[in-house]
């Protein structure tokens, strides 16, 4: 079972805690459905007392836990703060130790928007990667020098503290983290109901800090980055051997160790996530898709992507044309 907390305090906007459990609860009802252990999921509210909340929309939320019943949990929400988040982070500054507490627990800790300042007043985002909502970055600079602040990133990530720029950037998060927990299947699933015309690709905008796809092997990056020039090619993984000069069972050795993908899979994957954009954003059809990148059997990128996304590519189309705005002349 996976537990999360979400905190509630005074002039929090409450869709930046209601969209990530919506996802969360989605995904996991989804994961039971098809009978996956651990699936089940745990959300709790938690604040300095168990009076009622009331949020910059004027929802009142009234949290289950206080602080001191805090404890483990999988992953800990933070909500965005509206407008100056100074007089939030006085009144509520019992939640700085009992983050520090969690940080070194090891619990995944989430904020969104300004929400990332509770973080940085604990001293726990000091030398390392954070963002915030744009409005605030140079406030934040100045308050909080010691902070690598990614002005260009909607999504940090520094061990187990991720910030959100925001409430659209949490629901991107909110569907990575699903597909740690619940696979790729059901996080395709969620993502097809929560606005995936609008959706860009987790990695497309976040910044990592201990990726698994940032290792040190020059050689996996070369063939990554040759890969990724011949995403729309015709190839075999054996193209690029005299490139490399490597032979074929050290570059598969190397590759998995250092992705834990073999280069076939890796490929795959690139050419995938390229696919959703095309289905998403163009009028080709599936075959012309399937042959733009390098696949000329139709029924197996059809079966690919089905493994893929939980759906076949005509279905994963409708689903998505069928919230888009149209456009006329």
């Amino acid at each position: 079972m996976k537990r999360v907390i979400a905190a509630v305090y005074p002039r929090s906007l409450a869709s930046s805690l209601t969209l990530p459990m919506d996802v969360l609860r989605a995904a996991s009802q989804i994961a039971q459905a098809s009978q996956q252990p651990g699936s089940t999921l745990e959300v709790m509210l938690a604040g300095t007392e168990l009076a009622p909340i009331a949020t910059a929309g004027g929802l009142e939320l009234t949290p289950q836990l206080t602080l001191a019943q805090v404890n483990s949990c999988d992953m800990l929400l933070l909500p965005a703060l509206w407008r100056n988040p100074a007089p939030v982070l006085k009144s509520q500054a019992a939640w700085i130790p009992k983050l520090r507490e969690l940080a070194a627990s090891g619990t995944v800790i989430c904020s969104v928007g300004t929400a990332s300042c509770f973080l940085a007043e604990a001293g726990l985002l000091d030398h390392k990667a954070a963002t915030t909502h744009w409005n605030y970055f140079a406030e934040f600079e100045r308050r909080y020098p010691n902070v690598n602040l990614k002005k260009h990133h909607l999504i940090t990530q520094s061990e187990n503290l991720y910030c959100a720029g925001s409430i659209n950037s949490i629901t991107d998060l909110m569907i990575h983290m699903v597909e740690g927990w619940y696979g790729t299947r059901v996080a395709r699933a969620v993502e097809s109901q929560f606005s995936p015309e609008i959706r860009r690709p987790f990695r497309a905008h976040a910044f990592l800090s201990g990726d698994a796809s940032i290792h040190q092997d020059e050689l996996v990056v070369e063939a990554q980055q040759w890969l990724q020039d011949n995403l729309h090619q015709r190839v075999n993984i054996a193209d690029m051997l005299p490139l490399l000069q490597v032979s074929s069972r050290t570059l598969q050795r190397r590759f998995r160790q250092a992705t834990g993908q073999t280069p076939l899979q890796y490929l795959n994957r690139k050419r995938l996530e390229a696919a959703t954009d095309m289905l998403r954003a163009s009028n080709l059809n599936v075959s012309e898709i399937a042959w733009q990148l390098g696949w000329q059997d139709v029924s197996y990128f059809t079966r690919l992507f089905r493994q893929h996304t939980g759906m076949t590519p005509a279905r994963y189309r409708q689903s998505v044309r069928g919230k888009l705005f149209g456009t006329h002349d």
